[in-house]
C-alpha cells in the first residue's frame, strides 16, 4: 500500500509503516490543489491539520482506503463523506492525553499562584509578596466538561490535590474513581474551576458563551486546552471584566487558523483578542498542551499501529 505523508511527524511513524511493508512518500509543501492531481495514486494519507480533507479532495482520491490524522480530533475531515466512500479514519486521542493533562494542571497552578506575573516583577527588580499571595488548589471543586481521554487524564492528575472532581459528558456512564459524573446544572452550581476537554463539533461550537457562563452559581477559574472555537471570546472577556470568571488559562483561541500552525485568519487583531492579550489574569499558550517530545512519538506510534492492525494480518508484519 502506498501512503502519502502531508505533515512532518515523528520519524517512528514512517519507520513502523515501512517495516510493515508500506511504501511511504512525503510532500509537506505542495498546495491542496496540486496534491489533488496525484492523490489517486495513493492508498492512504497521513496528515495533521495542514488543510481540510473535503469532498473535492476525496473525489480526487479514487483509490484512498484510509486517512490517518496525527492528533485527537477529526474536524478537518469531512467525516460523513469519507465514510460514505469507505475510507477508514484513524486518529490518536490517547497519544497526547498525558501531555494535555499536565499542561492544564500547570496553567491552573500558575494562575492560582501568579507565577507569570511574579516572575516578570522579580526580573524587573520588584519584590511584591502580598500582591502575589496565591490560593491553593487543595479542597477546590473542579468541573470537567467532556470526559474522554483528555478529561480522564486531567482528573487522574488531580488526585494528589484533595479536590472534588466532577465531570459532565453527553455520554452516560463515563465517570470513574477520579471524577463523579453529574448533570451540567450540578457542575455549574458547585465548580470553583472549569476545564473543557471536548472535541470540536457543531454541538460544542461557541458552547462557552454568555448564557453558559451566567449559569454558574459562583465565580470560577477557566481552563481551555481543547478547541478555541468552543469559546466565544467576547463573552469570556466580559466575564473576566465582571469577575464572573476569575482568570483563564487558554492554550487554544477562537481566532486560530484551522491548521493550528498560526493564530490569525486575518492581519487585524479582533477587539476581544486585543483585550484578552492585555489581561494579567489570563495565561496564553500557542496550542501546545499536547505538543511534548513524548507525545509526538506516542501519536506516531498510535497512528501507525492502527493502520497496520487494520490492513495487515499479524503474519504480514515484518520483524
Amino acid at each position: 500500500m502506498k501512503v502519502l505523508h502531508l505533515d512532518n511527524n515523528h520519524p517512528l511513524l514512517i519507520d513502523l509503516l515501512k517495516n510493515a511493508g508500506f511504501t511511504n512518500e512525503e510532500d509537506y509543501t505542495s498546495s491542496k490543489e496540486t496534491i489533488e492531481h496525484s492523490i489517486s495514486e495513493y492508498d492512504g494519507i497521513v496528515i495533521r491539520s495542514r488543510f481540510n480533507i473535503d469532498a473535492t479532495f476525496l473525489d480526487a482520491a479514487t483509490n484512498l482506503k484510509f486517512i490517518g490524522r496525527v492528533g485527537a480530533g477529526l474536524e478537518s475531515i469531512d467525516i460523513d463523506y469519507a465514510e460514505s466512500k469507505g475510507v477508514k479514519l484513524f486518529s490518536a486521542p490517547s497519544g497526547n492525553k498525558s501531555a494535555v493533562g499536565e499542561h492544564a494542571l500547570g496553567m491552573l497552578l500558575s494562575l492560582f499562584n501568579h507565577l507569570n506575573r511574579a516572575d516578570k516583577e522579580v526580573k524587573a527588580g520588584q519584590w511584591n509578596r502580598e500582591a502575589n499571595r496565591g490560593i491553593e488548589l487543595d479542597g477546590k471543586t473542579v468541573g470537567l466538561i467532556g470526559y474522554g481521554n483528555m478529561g480522564k487524564s486531567f482528573a487522574k492528575k488531580m488526585k494528589g490535590f484533595n479536590c472534588t472532581v466532577l465531570c459532565y459528558d453527553i455520554k452516560e456512564g463515563v465517570g470513574n474513581k477520579n471524577a463523579t459524573q453529574v448533570s451540567l446544572k450540578t457542575l455549574q452550581e458547585l465548580s470553583d474551576v472549569v476545564s473543557i476537554h471536548t472535541p470540536w463539533t457543531p454541538l460544542t461550537n461557541k458552547m462557552i458563551d454568555a448564557s453558559f457562563i451566567d449559569g454558574f452559581k459562583k465565580p470560577f477559574w477557566f481552563i481551555n486546552t481543547a478547541r478555541g472555537k468552543s469559546v466565544v471570546t467576547a463573552d469570556l472577556v466580559s466575564a473576566l471584566k465582571s469577575g464572573k470568571v476569575l482568570g483563564a488559562g487558554l492554550d487554544v483561541l477562537e481566532y486560530e487558523k484551522g491548521s493550528f500552525e498560526s493564530l490569525f485568519s486575518s492581519e487585524e487583531l479582533p477587539k476581544p483578542l486585543q483585550e484578552l492579550l492585555r489581561m494579567e489574569n489570563v495565561l496564553l499558550t500557542p496550542h501546545i498542551a499536547g505538543w511534548t517530545k513524548e507525545s509526538k512519538e506516542k501519536l506516531a506510534e498510535v497512528i501507525a499501529e492502527q493502520i497496520i492492525n487494520e490492513f495487515l494480518a499479524p503474519s504480514e508484519v515484518k520483524k
